[in-house]
């Protein structure tokens, strides 16, 4: 008799997309406070931005990052204990990734619902990675003063700002990735969404 198992189960589901509501409003609010103080000779465009002035845009900012670090804590605690990070992000080796990235260079790279290649895993960590230290650079850059150890963990304010900017680069080009293979593979927005189902055969007692 086989049993049916989500693909995604549901503590899943619910906090890849609230985390997702926190990145989205993160960046564009994030876009307005730069705005305010470039870094870079170039601005974001109005269109773009959450908060339409600096004020609305730190209001938009304090209240995201408190559900990003509590739903990224929720995601850390449940992946560790449920065994998702050892069963779906577990092991990845760098034969594994410059394997998988020549076979997808080839168009030769399976893609089965549920399961991540190594390539993915990487990419995963990279992006958890990313936002603790997005986390930690943007706590350095609203407090130095009272956080001055995370001030100068990352060399002072200045820099804590250009480490911030970074590390949100980098997640912006790992949604646009994330997106671009979503568009490539449609199939698997439905379990994301739904939960989808995978058939198991239960071992003979």
């Amino acid at each position: 008799m086989r049993r049916h198992r989500p693909i995604h189960p549901l503590p899943l589901r619910i906090m890849h997309w609230l985390n997702a509501i926190a990145i989205v409003i993160l960046i564009g609010s994030g876009w307005e406070i730069y705005n305010a103080a470039p870094i870079l000779p170039f601005s974001f465009p109005q269109w773009a931005v959450i908060g339409e002035w600096l004020g609305g845009a730190i209001a938009w900012h304090f209240a995201a990052i408190w559900l990003l670090m509590l739903n990224g804590l929720a995601y850390l605690v449940w992946g560790t204990v449920s065994g998702h990070f050892r069963h779906k992000l577990l092991p990845v080796t760098p034969r594994a990734v410059l394997h998988d990235i020549w076979a997808a260079l080839r168009f030769r790279l399976p893609h089965e619902l549920g399961v991540y290649n190594c390539v993915q895993r990487l990419l995963y960590w990279g992006v958890i990675g990313l936002g603790i230290l997005a986390v930690l650079s943007g706590l350095a850059v609203w407090k130095p003063v009272q956080l001055w150890y995370l001030s100068d963990l990352f060399g002072g304010f200045a820099f804590s700002r250009i480490v911030h900017f970074v590390a949100m680069s980098a997640i912006c080009a790992f949604i646009a990735i994330h997106l671009l293979l979503v568009a490539l593979v449609p199939r698997v927005l439905p379990a994301m969404l739904f939960g989808g189902r995978l058939s198991t055969t239960p071992h003979a007692k």
